[in-house]
């Protein structure tokens, strides 16, 4: 039976690179799949990891019907066996249930990626939907660490290496940005709760009227 799969975890514990991976596997056996993404860090029509691995994939816009895409596809001739659907938060819920319109009316697998929750730990809309909808939710086994070396459970939003808790929840960015740009780290809950970033650790640990934060 055609499924409706939600692969989720946090930043950096190898959502895309399983992306790449099924896409790589299923095309090896000759099926065809088609590629969705929205604001991927290659830049428009791209699905890429940061291991370097890159493939062309249909960017998808507040405005696309995944139902209606795929259907114009399949009724010019053309083939899909499976779709992927990377960064799938910035989705919309209408778009999610277009996906599983698209399993339960084509017969298609439909493999989503995406992270859970936002920098300030609120659901993304496009992934309550597939919590909602999906046939089945799989949490990435790779462990992204937090700069303490506990587990990272939380997305942190930086600015010059200092988390912010307020703003847009959409903002382009991605790890290790250079000083003064929007960038992302992954932190345990105890150190988003304090807020404590690494470049904020080690500045208290240098400062003799700070004391260090205990992990």
């Amino acid at each position: 039976m055609p499924e409706l799969v939600f692969f989720s975890g946090t930043m950096d514990c190898g959502k895309s690179t399983l992306a790449l991976q099924i896409e790589h596997n299923r095309s090896a056996r000759g099926l065809e799949g088609m590629i969705f993404t929205r604001n991927d860090r290659a830049g428009e029509g791209k699905l890429s990891s940061r291991l370097g691995l890159v493939t062309a994939a249909v960017e998808a816009d507040a405005s696309m019907d995944f139902y209606a895409h795929l259907v114009g596809h399949l009724s010019a001739g053309g083939r899909v066996d499976y779709v992927i659907a990377d960064e799938a938060q910035f989705l919309t819920p209408e778009q999610i249930d277009q996906l599983a319109r698209v399993v339960d009316d084509l017969g298609l697998d439909v493999y989503a990626f995406g992270i859970t929750t936002d920098f300030r730990t609120k659901l993304f809309p496009g992934s309550q939907r597939l919590i909602e909808l999906a046939d089945r939710i799989e949490t990435l086994q790779v462990e992204a660490l937090c700069w303490c070396g506990a587990r990272a459970t939380h997305n942190a939003r930086t600015v010059d290496g200092v988390m912010v808790v307020e703003g847009a929840q959409v903002v382009v960015g991605d790890v290790n940005q250079p000083t003064g740009e929007v960038g992302y780290e992954v932190l345990c809950r105890r150190h988003h709760r304090r807020r404590t970033t690494s470049a904020t650790a080690r500045v208290g640990a240098l400062s003799p009227d700070v004391l260090p934060v205990s992990s």
